[in-house]
């Protein structure tokens, strides 16, 4: 029997290209910023069809916070993308600690019912738990 998944559809996406999510220096500490992007888009690497949901992201800056139209094209980038949605919220975390190297980050990612099923996908960093 041929396996339906393959460990390249597992792994699609993972180190793709995209833009570089721009950064400019902080001001304040101790506070958090919540951005939600309402039509995130992506493909399934399996099926080659559109994939729906909303992106939410939560961090406390610490020396950098994001630039909001460099991460909206890092996000318009994945529209072509073929990526898991579990792939997408850790993928999308790993990117921003990267570029802004916060105090701590969430992505939540929930994405529209797929035969009958509804996806939530939680990850979180903080710089206290990684030393």
């Amino acid at each position: 029997m041929k396996k339906a998944y393959t460990d390249e559809h597992a792994a699609s996406g993972i180190d793709a290209k995209l833009p570089a999510i721009e950064t400019w220096p902080n001001q304040f500490p101790g506070y958090q910023i919540e951005i939600e992007i309402p039509e995130f888009t992506s493909i399934c690497p399996k099926t080659g069809l559109p994939d729906f949901g909303v992106l939410k992201l939560s961090y406390v800056p610490d020396k950098l916070c994001l630039e909001l139209k460099s991460l909206k094209m890092y996000t318009l980038a994945y529209r072509d993308l073929g990526i898991f949605y579990e792939n997408v919220v850790n993928r999308f975390l790993k990117d921003v600690v990267a570029a802004a190297k916060p105090v701590s980050a969430t992505v939540e990612g929930q994405f529209t019912p797929r035969g009958g099923l509804h996806s939530k996908i939680t990850a979180s960093w903080s710089k206290s738990k990684r030393g």
